[in-house]
């Protein structure tokens, strides 16, 4: 049984007319009738009365024509959907980001774009630390990742990566520290240069736990490092609004991303750190050579190309 055979049988059984049905098919009477019986003979049963001057539906054709038809209603839906997907408008898409990126203005927007412009598409969103988004997307668990990695970071072969945000690291102090706001004039005249981090050195840190692969954590100690000292690192939390809650608590100090200032946590100051080597960079990321259409219609939403 194949589905030509299925297009046959209900188009005869709609017209009841061998010879009308193979008119509108553009085929000879002959061939249209071997398939019909082929099919009665897979079947085990007559679907057609024929005579010289008439053709009828028997019980069991009446019965197989609702069931034809909704296989050949199911082919024409299956055949739409490739249709869909191969053109980038329907699909499925895994996306995971780390926790900044969905405040910074242009990673919402984009995705409430692309919803609305693809209401075919299913997107899934899911959190996770630069280090799991490289894992899962080697294994194909992901595939498209916004990450936040550390200055020293260099995609494997197997990932392409393009810049798609760009930031600035601030430190996060009490509003009553010392270092929250310039105490002179020549200070304050510095300001634009930012903090200089070895300040710091002897204040205990908050930071993100190491072992969650964050890129922002390797930044951090780097940071530390190039100032001259190792950070005293006084406790551990894995969300950026615990962090800024016990910094506010006067537990320690800490370096964030400057989109955290939005959080509006009080008794909190943020300070631009100086150096270029406080900037820091969102990249997506996805298998090489692994890009779907509805990636590509994902992915032109954050300006990257194919």
């Amino acid at each position: 049984m194949d589905f030509r055979q299925l297009r046959y049988f209900v188009a005869v059984a709609e017209a009841l007319s061998f010879s009308e049905t193979a008119r509108k098919l553009h085929i000879s009477q002959p061939p249209l009738s071997t398939q019909i019986k082929a099919l009665e003979d897979e079947l085990g049963s007559p679907l057609l009365d024929r005579s010289r001057h008439h053709v009828a539906l028997t019980p069991a054709g009446t019965l197989f024509l609702d069931k034809a038809r909704a296989a050949l209603g199911n082919l024409e839906q299956a055949r739409e959907v490739v249709k869909q997907v191969a053109a980038g408008e329907a699909g499925e898409i895994r996306v995971a980001f780390t926790a900044s990126v969905p405040m910074q203005d242009a990673f919402p927007r984009a995705v409430q774009r692309f919803r609305l412009g693809h209401p075919r598409a299913t997107l899934e969103l899911v959190h996770m630390s630069t280090g799991q988004q490289l894992q899962g997307l080697e294994k194909g668990e992901i595939d498209v990742g916004f990450l936040r990695p550390s200055p020293q970071f260099y995609p494997p072969p197997s990932i392409t990566v393009h810049e798609v945000l760009a930031d600035r690291l601030v430190a996060v102090l009490p509003a009553a520290h010392a270092a929250a706001q310039p105490q002179a004039a020549n200070e304050a005249a510095d300001e634009a240069a930012g903090l200089d981090l070895g300040t710091l050195s002897a204040q205990p840190f908050l930071l993100f736990p190491r072992g969650l692969g964050c890129g922002l954590f390797d930044h951090v100690t780097t940071l530390c490092n190039r100032a001259g000292f190792a950070p005293r690192i006084a406790q551990e939390a894995r969300e950026a609004t615990t962090i800024i809650g016990l910094v506010a608590s006067g537990a320690g100090v800490s370096v964030l991303p400057e989109i955290y200032a939005r959080t509006g946590i009080p008794g909190v100051a943020y300070r631009a750190l100086a150096g270029p080597d406080a900037g820091s960079r969102v990249l997506v990321a996805h298998r090489a050579g692994a890009l779907s259409p509805i990636m590509r219609r994902f992915l032109a939403f954050f300006d990257v190309g194919a």
